[in-house]
């Protein structure tokens, strides 16, 4: 049987990540060693088009990861864990982050994008001291910051579990403050020990 005969049987000749009917495609997920419907979605043009240029990302058509995330199939999941990913600034994305449990195995292969990047290329956050700052850190915050559109102000000294990187930027990071979830630019934050 075809990767792509396989592929409709199992999506109902349907979109896995937003239910589309037209303009199927066979999308592999990188990293890929060898074609396998174990490792390959059925997509529609227009999502395997933004998932390949990012710069055509339209957020509110990645709401359908809503459903679609909740999936079985572990390409599916992979897909959907690094488009939410790539889309948490926008808010929404990181509650679905919040919710998703991948095993293992599978968190695995949705951090490997298959762009094997020099260790110089990474990006690196570091705090108002220049010590690295990681994903899962706890900071403190080193002066009283307005959080635009909250209406509250995050006092110095309030302590941010849990953060996460801003990929494409290394001056932000993400947290919650009262509840809140905001970016904090790196410069007002120190890691704590």
């Amino acid at each position: 049987m075809s990767i792509e005969k396989e592929l409709r049987e199992r999506s109902g000749n349907a979109c896995e990540l937003c239910g589309a009917k037209d303009n199927l495609t066979v999308y592999q997920v990188p990293p890929v060693e060898e074609d396998n419907a174990d490792k390959a979605v059925m997509a529609c043009a227009t999502c395997a088009e933004q998932i390949e240029n990012p710069e055509k990302m339209d957020a509110n058509h990645w709401r359908c990861l809503n459903d679609s995330m909740w999936s079985e199939t572990p390409a599916v999941q992979v897909i959907a864990w690094r488009m939410l990913t790539r889309l948490r600034a926008e808010g929404w994305p990181q509650d679905l982050l919040d919710m998703l449990y991948l095993d293992d195995e599978t968190l695995e292969w949705a951090k490997a994008t298959g762009e094997d990047q020099e260790e110089g290329d990474k990006i690196k956050h570091v705090d108002s001291n220049g010590a690295e700052l990681e994903a899962g850190d706890t900071v403190v915050l080193t002066k009283d910051l307005n959080v635009k559109g909250a209406n509250f102000t995050a006092k110095r000294g309030t302590a941010v579990r849990n953060i996460s990187l801003v990929h494409d930027n290394a001056e932000q990071i993400e947290g919650r403050v009262s509840g809140q979830h905001i970016v904090i630019l790196t410069k007002f934050v120190k890691k704590q020990k």
